[in-house]
């Protein structure tokens, strides 16, 4: 069986510039803005919600089906797609468009200045769930505003049991359409920043927002994640990663970490744990698909880190009854 993702495919055209934007841009001057900056070094990476979720699912041997739309430039992502073995079969093309694309300069002082534009991805509701078959379970990330709703229904209505991913999304979205998909969805996931949004956009605890889904996913950067469920909060602790170069995909790391548990019926610390893991082995690679660990080496890091968080609670019980 199949793991449904729907979202989006976009080339990150990441540029860096030697030098600090505000050294180059004149306050008074505002109002007529008009600046150029050398980029000697770039890069273009694979990139987008479903492609990245859908790499790292398939470095668990997850199954991964991703659904979304691209352009007529997407020769380069599809056979790099077809290299690392991603079904593209519901990889649809829009005559006369180009895939999503962010535009990202970069200063020394790690600011940015980001261009989007969306191209075919404004098409996703072309794509239809009802298309697919063999699917247990699906993902509904930031993708076509129109496609998200579309996909989320038809999961809905076709009895697929999906997480409801908003990300960057978010402000496409009311308060009101935000529990539309929520009251459909089995799963929510969203950062610590995001999930401030949707309590304020719905008018909603974390509690109740928790009490409408299976489980409620919160992300915490370096604190680690939250899982609401079971009438409970698991606090799921931060893997240590080897080093920390590049953040850009590490939600979406997490995600496939979680869309593997989920599919495979684990408990939620067990779900979290191997989320957490997938993020640890991200952040340490540039881009969102650069990373290349075997199926063993994610194995042994996710084990390492089930020991350290067993040696560090033991040590913490008994310092504890030592102060008693």
């Amino acid at each position: 069986m199949h793991t449904l993702i729907c979202g989006s495919l976009a080339f990150d055209t990441i540029m860096v510039f030697q030098d600090q934007f505000k050294n180059h841009i004149l306050p008074d001057k505002i109002h007529a803005l008009s600046v150029a900056f050398y980029v000697p070094e770039m890069r273009r990476e694979f990139g987008g919600t479903a492609g990245n979720i859908a790499y790292n699912l398939q470095l668990l041997d997850g199954n991964p089906l991703i659904m979304a739309t691209a352009g007529e430039d997407f020769g380069t992502y599809a056979e790099w797609m077809n290299k690392n073995q991603l079904n593209t079969s519901h990889v649809k093309i829009i005559p006369g468009s180009f895939t999503a694309q962010a535009f990202i300069t970069t200063d020394t002082d790690d600011n940015q200045i980001t261009a989007f534009h969306p191209g075919a991805m404004t098409e996703s509701h072309q794509n239809s769930v009802n298309e697919a078959i063999n699917v247990s379970l699906a993902v509904i990330a930031p993708d076509g505003r129109d496609g998200m709703f579309a996909h989320a229904r038809e999961c809905f209505e076709a009895g697929i049991p999906f997480l409801f991913d908003p990300g960057q999304g978010l402000p496409m979205f009311s308060g009101e359409e935000l529990l539309y998909f929520i009251e459909m969805a089995d799963y929510l996931a969203v950062n610590d920043y995001e999930s401030q949004i949707i309590q304020d956009k719905t008018g909603l605890s974390l509690e109740a927002l928790a009490e409408k889904v299976t489980a409620l996913i919160v992300t915490l950067g370096g604190e680690g994640s939250q899982i609401y469920a079971d009438g409970q909060r698991y606090d799921i602790p931060c893997v240590e990663a080897e080093s920390i170069v590049d953040p850009t995909g590490c939600g979406d790391a997490y995600r496939a970490g979680l869309l593997y548990g989920i599919s495979k019926g684990w408990d939620w610390p067990t779900c979290g744990r191997l989320a957490a893991t997938m993020g640890a082995i991200k952040i340490a690679s540039r881009g969102g698909q650069n990373h290349k660990p075997t199926r063993a080496e994610i194995e042994a890091i996710y084990t390492q880190a089930l020991v350290n968080e067993t040696m560090r609670s033991e040590t913490f019980l008994a310092e504890s009854s030592l102060t008693e």
